[in-house]
């Protein structure tokens, strides 16, 4: 089988809650059927910025099966769903859910936070969910977050997998280097803006955006335009730094409320504390 996904952008897109923190489904769904009807092709859906480790299993169950049950969702659209998890039954519980969706275009798959396996125990974990998944899976290595780093070995070992078609590297940027020799096509996602050109320059061939949730079009334009070898800054770059410097998914969910009109919430306590 020929495992893809065809879209170079995507957007990851926030989870909504209620005041009392319960999932607001609805309003996650509208947020995405908004960028959608804008011409938006591929989000990602209970990754990093939709809050994935406070959301329970069958939270993000019920997330799923909203998706599956949802018309608007055109047959093209790319849609990732994001697994990750502490408990390596629960994600194979997840996975074993995508795998029957006829809406979930592929898996972002993250390694459990905290609990620091080893590297022969985390490349067990992702063959382990791999094998229940007949969907492209993307790596997601985030040190930062999980206190894991998945070594390059590791790694080139895991792209051995038919169905593991790319990485999206939130630690070292530069040993991306270190992939340039192998045969396989993979896709690098950049995760967010950040340093986005010294990214594309590296070899990062793909994005997934943060800032795309207020200005979908206009970061895919100018990410295309890196790609293809031209310096420009972001149009608003300085509207975009205010958004990175203060609490980032307060200030995003509270600007994507108040332009679509809808109730997205604040992030599940203590994010968001004041």
């Amino acid at each position: 089988m020929n495992y893809n996904l065809i879209n170079d952008y995507h957007i990851a897109v926030p989870t909504a809650f209620y005041s009392d923190e319960a999932l607001n489904i609805q309003d996650t769904i509208n947020h995405i059927l908004y960028l959608q009807d804008l011409g938006v092709r591929s989000v990602l859906v209970c990754g990093s910025t939709g809050e994935q480790h406070s959301l329970t299993l069958q939270e993000k169950i019920s997330i799923l099966n909203a998706i599956e049950k949802e018309a608007r969702i055109k047959n093209d659209f790319e849609i990732i769903f994001g697994v990750a998890s502490i408990r390596q039954k629960e994600a194979i519980l997840l996975a074993e859910n995508i795998n029957s969706s006829t809406k979930i275009s592929g898996v972002l798959l993250g390694f459990p936070p905290y609990i620091l396996p080893s590297q022969k125990e985390a490349v067990i974990y992702v063959e382990k969910i791999s094998q229940t998944l007949d969907k492209p899976i993307i790596i997601y290595n985030n040190p930062m977050r999980t206190g894991f780093n998945l070594s390059t070995d590791s790694l080139l070992e895991l792209l051995q997998k038919a169905n593991i078609i790319g990485l999206k590297e939130a630690g070292d940027h530069t040993r991306i280097r270190d992939l340039n020799g192998i045969t396989k096509n993979i896709y690098i996602y950049a995760g967010g803006e950040v340093d986005l050109k010294e990214k594309i320059d590296l070899g990062f061939n793909r994005l997934s955006s943060i800032a795309g949730n207020l200005y979908p079009l206009e970061i895919e334009k100018w990410f295309t335009s890196l790609l293809n070898g031209l310096n420009q800054d972001f149009a608003h770059q300085n509207e975009l730094d205010k958004l990175l410097k203060d609490s980032l998914l307060v200030c995003l969910k509270k600007e994507i409320s108040d332009k679509e009109h809808l109730s997205m919430g604040r992030p599940r306590s203590p994010l968001g504390n004041e």
